[in-house]
């Protein structure tokens, strides 16, 4: 997605001068020819990264059209201009909150850069305000990325849930954001502030899971050499986040339902019971209902957390937020790796938009932090992104042509076509079922062994040799799988 530039300047001229310099760097470009025209644009809602500001104009002039700025809240970065004028000017207009001044007619390596400088700025004041929000348990719903349907419509559940303590089970496939949103619950509540504890139930070893969530008091088990308050007691006051509550053993579930209904906690080697005033966010990639059914998960508890409940999209069901994630992603790991990009090419975001992205928004973000790692041009190109597009980067020379090859884009379409149309060889051994999830390790493994004899036509010692395993714990796993081998040839 290019960055928009606002060139405000009475001269048609030098507007076009500007423009031209811009549009050849990939930024877009809109117009105003005076600081009325500009604050118009500026409420219209337009798209403004940037604003190039001419200090002398006729009517309202540069600095009030900053101090207009300001004042009604616009807060893009303003990088003034002027053609005459002493140091006197330059600095009031840096005092009004300017970000950078040049003198015209200035050369367009000296626009490029005070441009990129001031995006760069944005983004490090943008990143930081995020991190702060986060640090202080204050994000939003507000703060979500996306404004599509099915988004929407979490933002407008979720937004209304947070005004009370209603229980919330957030359920959706495994990196669609399940935590951000159980985050922007807490930030939007009367709770916002306070702690916000997150657990994963399902990265807690069984015989840990009691100390972790309750507690323990100084000796009571072995090993117990501090107390422990445990997460309800951390969460005191706030939220506590329990994500993949549908890992939790069974014995577990009844001390969480009777904390839950009780409000209140019994520390391991406690004497008695301690009052807790906490909300529960759960969430789960599973089907806990089909949990319920088998017996996995204890009915009444399901029920308990299940008051309230928000499905969080996959990233297939949003594909418009694509571009807005994208240029979230550029921002933060543009500040986080001192890179300067700008955002992503056209024909990469089209590219991407079209992928199904089974691992969801965590999987997208990797993939922007490897291409922003790897990125030697301002915008992002499919090539940045060869396990999604199949195009390796072209040599140095060619990275080089590409300021004087205005069609190279078309090119790596062609390119990009090219690859598609090529079939890539298919593993004998799939990883993913036919909806993009992995498929379980039993599964791969079956498969593998079944590979493996027919590969070496039923030689078990070659194949255990192969498999790294012994025989016998080759034969053990044939025979539990019910792998069909003609042992009389098995040597």
């Amino acid at each position: 997605m290019s960055k928009t530039v606002l060139v405000v300047d009475d001269d048609p001229t030098q507007r076009r001068l500007i423009q031209a310099v811009l549009e050849r760097e990939g930024f877009s470009v809109s117009h105003a020819e005076n600081g009325d025209a500009a604050m118009a644009h500026l409420a219209s809602g337009a798209p403004v990264d940037v604003v190039l500001l001419d200090l002398v104009m006729p009517g309202l002039s540069g600095q009030d059209t900053l101090k207009e700025m300001r004042t009604r809240g616009f807060v893009q970065p303003v990088i003034v201009l002027t053609a005459s004028g002493g140091v006197d000017t330059v600095v009031k207009a840096m005092q009004a909150g300017a970000t950078d001044f040049f003198i015209k007619p200035a050369s367009p390596e000296r626009i490029t850069v005070s441009i990129r400088n001031a995006l760069s700025m944005g983004d490090l004041k943008g990143e930081v305000e995020r991190l702060t929000k986060r640090a202080g348990n204050r994000t939003t719903f507000a703060d979500l990325i996306g404004t599509s349907p099915a988004m929407t419509l979490v933002k407008r559940m979720g937004e209304r849930a947070a005004k009370s303590s209603i229980p919330i089970l957030i359920t959706g496939e495994s990196g669609v954001g399940k935590e951000l949103i159980a985050r922007a619950v807490h930030g939007g509540s009367e709770r916002a502030g306070k702690p916000f504890v997150a657990v994963n139930c399902g990265a807690i070893p069984e015989n840990l899971v009691e100390s972790i969530l309750f507690g323990h008091e100084k000796g009571s088990f072995t090993g117990a050499t501090d107390k422990h308050l445990g997460k309800f007691k951390e969460a005191d006051g706030g939220t506590l986040f329990l994500d993949e509550v549908g890992e939790l053993p069974l014995d577990m579930q009844v001390k969480l339902l009777r904390a839950l209904q009780e409000g209140e906690i019994d520390p391991i080697g406690s004497k008695r019971s301690q009052k807790v005033d906490v909300r529960i966010v759960s969430a789960t990639n599973r089907d806990v209902a089909h949990a319920v059914s088998q017996g996995r998960f204890r009915e009444d508890l399901y029920y308990r957390l299940n008051v309230f409940p928000i499905e969080a999209p996959s990233l297939r069901e949003r594909r418009e937020d694509i571009p807005a994630l994208v240029e979230a992603f550029v921002r933060r790991f543009n500040v986080e790796e001192g890179k300067r990009v700008v955002g992503a090419a056209p024909e990469t975001l089209k590219l991407l938009g079209a992928f199904d992205w089974p691992g969801n928004v965590r999987q997208l973000e990797n993939a922007v932090y490897r291409a922003i790692i790897l990125a030697d041009a301002p915008y992002l190109q499919p090539y940045d992104f060869p396990a999604i597009s199949g195009i390796v980067a072209p040599p140095p020379e060619a990275m080089t042509a590409t300021a004087v090859q205005p069609d190279l884009p078309a090119v790596l379409q062609a390119a990009h076509a090219a690859m598609a149309r090529t079939p890539a060889p298919e593993s004998p051994v799939r990883i993913l079922d036919d909806r993009g999830h992995l498929r379980t390790l039993e599964e791969i493994e079956r498969d593998l062994i079944q590979h493996a004899i027919e590969v070496y036509a039923g030689h078990m010692s070659e194949v255990a040799r192969r498999l790294g395993i012994g025989r016998s714990t080759l034969y053990r796993k044939v025979r539990e799988q019910g792998i069909d081998v003609d042992f009389k040839e098995a040597s």
